[in-house]
């Protein structure tokens, strides 16, 4: 997938705090200046920003401003470089077994609170909160494991998932048109939780990632095709104003 415009933002800015311009602990300056400084918008340095806390060089404080992390803290809340594919990967592994362990010894009261997230994802048409209920009903799972070396590792998964963008652009680009599947595919994960069927907890889980990947690559695959037409067209363009010079 082609760079988006933040990542250069965010590039730009890791070099000024390189340079000095932005030492450690200190504010940077507010969105709307550093919008007209690297001419964008606004929602540019805000992603820009986002970016940069998700691997530990920003801090974003609500209400008081964006600060250049101190060098000591700077590896301590750092999200990797990830794929959306190498996330679904791991969620596919982890969250799978989860649903495993969850099964035998899920509690009715459990069940009855995803079966109310299930029917908050198929009444919810904003994407921002279906990603919140889909976050929910998958760490209610993972709690229901008992394992809490488990729900930490899905917890942290699911920060990659909705703080890095590109994994987030990634998942909106796939999600946005899934949502009656993925509602049957959550349906069925719970069914075999009722039925405290561990295998079948485990397999209906595996074949949401599974198909969740496979949806991934469809749109790789789609955008690659669109970036090389783009590139064409732009090459033809160029040479053909060139040859009637």
């Amino acid at each position: 997938m082609a760079d988006r415009l933040f990542q250069g933002i965010a590039d730009q800015i890791v070099a000024l705090i390189n340079e000095g311009a932005f030492p450690p602990g200190t504010r940077l300056p507010g969105e709307r200046e550093l919008a007209e400084r690297f001419n964008v918008s606004r929602v540019t340095i805000r992603e820009a920003a986002i970016a940069l806390q998700a691997v530990g060089v920003l801090k974003i404080k609500t209400g008081s401003g964006i600060y250049v992390s101190e060098l000591s803290d700077r590896t301590d809340d750092a999200l990797p470089k990830v794929s959306a594919l190498e996330l679904t990967e791991a969620r596919s592994l982890f969250e799978s077994e989860a649903a495993a362990l969850a099964a035998p010894v899920i509690s009715d009261a459990t069940l009855a609170k995803l079966d109310t997230l299930l029917e908050a994802m198929a009444a919810e048409g904003d994407d921002e909160k279906s990603t919140e209920i889909d976050r929910e009903f998958h760490m209610t799972i993972a709690s229901a494991s008992g394992n809490a070396a488990i729900t930490h590792v899905i917890h942290t998964l699911w920060r990659l998932r909705t703080e890095l963008p590109e994994v987030k652009y990634t998942h909106e680009s796939v999600c946005h048109h899934d949502g009656r599947t993925r509602q049957d595919e959550h349906a069925a994960v719970v069914e075999a939780l009722r039925k405290h069927d561990p295998q079948g907890a485990r397999l209906a889980m595996r074949q949401h990632f599974q198909r969740l990947l496979a949806s991934m690559l469809d749109a790789t695959e789609e955008h690659a095709i669109s970036e090389l037409r783009r590139k064409s067209q732009e090459s033809r363009e160029r040479f053909l104003i060139s040859a009637k010079i």
